[in-house]
This record gives structure tokens, sequence and C-alpha cells, in this order.
């Protein structure tokens, strides 16, 4: 049903020596409703990022994609969470591994309200997380490669050298905007 950015901070990248976003998979089967308890028996290591997330009003399909036709591009923007989860330990892998393990996937919730992408600053879009009612992280859509719709026309161009692309209706998942909050039972 889409696609989820991953090591979208220039951290990560350098650490498993990449230049741009790696892609995965968003399976029907990922998506988690709004209200749901988080099905902890189907996880391993369960850990939660908020992100951006888009859907596609258009194809968008590289080489030579930009960030303004990315903005183009796209429908509407929400709020969400990435459920990821790894079978390494600690998740410490190297960069085959994590491309094996469909870049950590395992579930995602979608806010229920889209904002035009016109209306919103995608850069300076702002996020606080807290776990249990204690503050844990705060950061901005900057730290997603400098700005969410940069890191997908990296992405899509990346896409392009596999023969692959975005399509209209598509739901994209742009990358935590924070490090990944581990969560167990009765978290919230």
């Amino acid at each position: 049903i889409g696609t989820k950015l991953g090591l979208t901070s220039a951290a990560k990248q350098q650490r498993m020596g990449i230049s741009s976003p790696l892609t995965a998979v968003l399976l029907k089967s990922y998506v988690l409703k709004q209200g749901a308890l988080l099905p902890l028996d189907r996880l391993i290591q369960p850990r939660v990022e908020p992100e951006l997330v888009f859907t596609m009003k258009k194809k968008l399909q590289g080489p030579g994609v930009t960030t303004e036709d990315v903005l183009d591009a796209i429908d509407k923007v929400y709020a969400g969470f990435e459920v990821i989860d790894s079978r390494y330990h600690d998740y410490s892998f190297a960069l085959p591994d994590v491309v094996s393990d469909n870049a950590s996937s395992a579930l995602f919730i979608v806010g229920e309200v889209g904002i035009d992408a016109a209306n919103v600053d995608l850069v300076n879009e702002h996020v606080a997380i807290s776990k249990n009612g204690e503050f844990v992280y705060e950061a901005t859509g900057e730290a997603v490669q400098g700005n969410p719709a940069y890191a997908l026309a990296l992405a899509v161009n990346e896409l392009a050298e596999r023969g692959q692309f975005l399509d209209a209706g598509e739901v994209v998942l742009t990358g935590g905007m924070t490090d990944a909050v581990p969560i167990g039972p009765g978290d919230t």
C-alpha cells in the first residue's frame, strides 16, 4: 500500500555507508487502527517513532525528482507513528541485514486528520513525544534529511534505479523525526 523511508538521519546514513534513505514496503497488514492496543505478542522488541505521513495524489517516478516535484505530488500530510521491530538484537545490524528485514517494518498508525501539503511547513512541523506521561524527545521535520520532501525525492530517485516508483494513492512514511522509543506492556 506504500513505502517507508528508513535511515533518514545523516548519522544513521554515515554509519551504514549510504547517502540517501533506505526504502521498504508497507503492507496492508501493517496498518494499526486508531485506538487499537499494540499487539505485543506479534512483536520482538518494538519501538515507536513519530513520522510525517504523506498520501500521494500523483505518480512520482525518477530519475530527476526534486523536492518541488514531491510537494506537487503529495495529496495530504498526516501525523503518524511507526512501530519498528527487529530480529537483530538491540537493532545492531549491517546494511544487508536491515534491507532483508524490510527496514525494521512492523506496524504503523496514521492520524485521522489530513492537511493539504501546501498548508504544512514540513521542515518546521514540530513533534513532542512522551512515554507514560514523561517527556522523552522532540524534533521538527528538519530531522528527516533536512526536509521530508527532500528525503522522499532522494528515495524516489533511488527507486528509479530499480525500475520502481510511487503511485497515486500510496502511503509514504517519511522517516522517524526522533529516536525510536522502546515500548512494552502498559506503556502509553
